[in-house]
């Protein structure tokens, strides 16, 4: 089982029963995902550039840099690379399910598992430097420390339940933000070692930082795109496409004023006539097959 190369049998359990919507850590044992990832391998992954550059992103204290920084020729460049790694930015390798053939396996594993898309990056951060800062995630996060440590502030969601460009950070930003969550102090705070995962449910804030260890960071953070009321109903309305009254053409003279208040409610009724006929189990078996398969963003 894919997520058991991730967490230890509770934590396992959890995801699978009850999807927490608190932080969690676990003890993990060592196993073929630290046999595969470590220390070395993510090494060579930077200092041979078979990192494609668009899944590339180098990021300080918040701040991105412009992908042409550690690009030459529209490629990765290795040794630009490393200059900003030394120079304090934090690198992050991103969708290595899409690179390293062992961990495309695990990827296809945990949507088997779950029924979850989900993709996997890789952080490296310099010792006493920081890369992201106070932000959250559309979707439940395990992070698995691989060296170094990595302290992991935590604050309460702001927004019940984000998802995709609902309640994103930052298109509901607000410059006060930080300053709040600074004067409050964190909710909880992990210092997250080898060894260990986080669970991180969706909407968490966190501030993830090396500032006070001497040594380097390096995590894995698997996201995985929860399914939710939402993605059913949009494969229940992706069906009416096939029904030739959905495809006829509302006249421009139509879009507007009591005759788009008619095509509204002659869709809806025409939708509740097509959902009153549906083939649930049919629908729930196609459904699941979509789950286990479906790559594209969906939660």
């Amino acid at each position: 089982m894919s997520l058991r190369l991730l967490l230890p049998d509770p934590g396992v359990t959890a995801l699978l029963t009850s999807w927490p919507d608190e932080p969690r850590v676990y003890e993990r044992e060592a196993g073929e995902l630290d046999r595969v990832v470590n220390a070395e391998s993510i090494d060579h992954y930077l200092n041979t550039g078979c990192v494609p550059a668009d899944e590339i992103a180098v990021v300080s204290n918040g701040a991105a840099l412009h992908p042409n920084r550690h690009r030459t020729a529209g490629r990765t460049d290795p040794a630009k690379l490393r200059s900003l790694y030394e120079d304090g930015h934090t690198i992050r390798l991103g969708n290595l399910q899409r690179v390293v053939p062992f961990l495309a396996d695990v990827s296809r594993g945990i949507q088997q598992e779950t029924g979850y898309s989900n993709y996997l990056h890789a952080f490296v951060t310099p010792p006493g430097r920081q890369g992201l800062l106070h932000h959250w995630d559309q979707q439940m996060a395990v992070i698995v420390q691989i060296a170094g440590s990595k302290r992991w502030q935590l604050w309460r969601p702001m927004f019940p339940s984000p998802m995709r460009e609902y309640q994103e950070s930052f298109r509901v930003w607000d410059p006060g933000f930080i300053r709040r969550w600074e004067a409050m102090g964190p909710d909880l705070e992990v210092d997250l070692r080898p060894g260990q995962s986080l669970l991180l449910p969706r909407g968490w804030v966190h501030n993830p930082h090396a500032l006070d260890s001497d040594v380097r960071s390096i995590h894995l953070t698997f996201a995985i795109r929860e399914r939710t009321p939402v993605w059913v109903a949009e494969k229940l309305i992706g069906q009416v496409i096939e029904e030739d009254g959905f495809r006829r053409v509302i006249l421009p003279v139509d879009l507007g004023g009591h005759r788009l208040s008619q095509h509204v409610r002659d869709v809806r009724q025409a939708l509740v006539d097509h959902l009153a006929g549906l083939d649930v189990d049919a629908f729930a078996q196609a459904l699941h097959r979509a789950a286990v398969s479906e790559k594209e963003y969906t939660t």
